[in-house]
């Protein structure tokens, strides 16, 4: 009996902070089998909340032993991407030697006050780093920190590794660092020089460091006997501009939504001004290690609590919103009123100045898309750019989709919608390596909108 033909995989660990997720893809990204797990939180040693990092190493070794129990599939490779801010130490054996810190941890004001004013002030090392004032979530702060605070622990770290990179090297024993990892607000590059920032070298940190590759890099399996390949992994958010990177090649600024709306534009890499800065701009590096403008707005947050809001105001469901088309007639007569550009600017309005939900839902989403617009114009610049993408939550929102088209004639809009885009980004970054096919040109789908 002729034995049956497996079919070629990439494996992609998608470790989001909530959910942690396996996907295996086939030649044409079809996902052909996924499974998600949760893990219940641990506490460091100030009590605070944190990633249980054992029960994440276990699960990815149980999963992996599950997969290759498999016999349908044939894994070639496997790529990681996951949150960033958060670093793993480890020891000369590849151990760990701290607890995983949520990148939410209080940073001591006075340590961080004391490293800006030694390079310049906050404004001058915010903007040589690209990282705005962000505390634990500026993640090169955290390996300050444990220099600082427990000198004789740093000592035993052999390396920091980025949280994607310390995934690959339990499969690879390889231990690298990967620029998106780095160009994600850590305040350790120095994007005027392109390389890590003076403070970073001058405090020993850089040694700390496990050398650059670029992201498209894999290493063999550290197992006797293995063929498939291991990717060095990525950051979640620059995985997610991947598959519109490899697919388009005009220069277009992609809106990311979800909790927080980033604004990406990989084709604006004009210097940070320190207005942009104080409005929540920054820059990320792309896979290819060029900078990627970057706005960010916690819109979906907003729309969430204010959505609630109108709900218990009119006695209604959130279901009601799905559908909603625009009122054109609705939003002019709302338009005579004030529009503020403040994301909080509906939170201050009566809810019993309108007539019901429907109305009160239309100047929720005036208002936010009001705030969208100041966010992403703080991206687009004069960078050339002719579409926006919209993708996430925001992008099934007709009266979001159609307010956005209004608000930009000269642009292309499109609602794009593609499952599980940081994952496929982290396996079409390493494409070559496992998949026989040319990169399918379907991936995205899009809907245009008019204005």
């Amino acid at each position: 009996m002729k034995e049956k033909q497996r079919i070629p995989v990439v494996a992609v660990f998608d470790v989001g902070k909530t959910n942690k997720k396996l996907f295996l893809f086939d030649e044409h990204y079809q996902i052909v089998f996924e499974k998600s797990a949760r893990f219940l939180e641990t506490n460091d040693e100030d009590g605070d909340p944190c990633e249980n990092l054992e029960s994440l190493r276990l699960s990815v070794f149980d999963s992996l032993h599950e997969i290759f129990r498999k016999t349908e599939f044939d894994v070639k490779a496997i790529n990681f991407t996951s949150y960033g801010a958060s670093f793993v130490y480890i020891n000369d054996s590849g151990q760990p030697l701290t607890p995983l810190y949520n990148y939410l941890k209080t940073f001591p004001e006075e340590m961080m006050q004391n490293l800006h004013t030694k390079y310049g002030g906050t404004a001058e090392f915010s903007l040589e780093t690209a990282s705005p004032v962000l505390g634990s979530l500026n993640s090169g702060l955290q390996v300050y920190r444990l220099l600082q605070e427990r000198p004789a622990l740093f000592d035993q770290v052999k390396y920091a590794l980025h949280l994607p990179q310390y995934l690959s090297f339990l499969l690879s024993g390889q231990t690298y660092t990967d620029m998106t990892s780095i160009g994600c607000h850590t305040a350790l590059w120095d994007f005027n020089t392109k390389d890590y920032h003076q403070w970073v070298k001058d405090s020993g940190l850089a040694e700390k460091f496990a050398p650059i590759v670029p992201a498209n890099e894999v290493f063999p399996a550290n197992f006797p006997g293995s063929t498939f390949k291991i990717g060095v992994g990525l950051h979640d958010s620059s995985s997610a501009l991947i598959p519109y990177l490899l697919n388009f090649h005009e220069p277009f600024v992609l809106i990311s939504t979800g909790t927080w709306c980033i604004s990406l534009n990989p084709f604006n890499d004009s210097a940070l001004t320190k207005s942009e800065l104080d409005q929540d701009c920054l820059f990320y590096l792309s896979y290819a290690g060029t900078p990627v403008k970057a706005s960010r707005l916690f819109a979906g947050f907003e729309h969430d609590n204010q959505a609630k809001r109108i709900v218990d105001f009119f006695g209604t469901t959130t279901a009601k919103f799905k559908n909603l088309d625009i009122d054109w007639a609705l939003i002019a007569t709302l338009e005579q009123g004030t529009v503020e550009e403040e994301l909080d600017a509906f939170s201050k309005l009566d809810l019993s100045q309108f007539s019901d939900y429907v109305v009160a839902y239309h100047s929720l989403m005036l208002h936010l898309v009001k705030a969208q617009l100041k966010s992403t114009n703080l991206v687009l610049g004069d960078s050339k750019a002719t579409r926006i993408f919209v993708d996430g939550g925001f992008s099934k929102n007709l009266i979001y989709m159609n307010l956005l088209a209004r608000a930009y004639p000269q642009l292309e809009i499109y609602a794009a919608s593609m499952a599980q885009a940081t994952a496929i980004g982290a396996a079409l970054v390493i494409h070559e390596e496992w998949n026989s096919q040319p990169i399918p040109n379907n991936l995205i789908e899009l809907r245009y909108f008019r204005a």
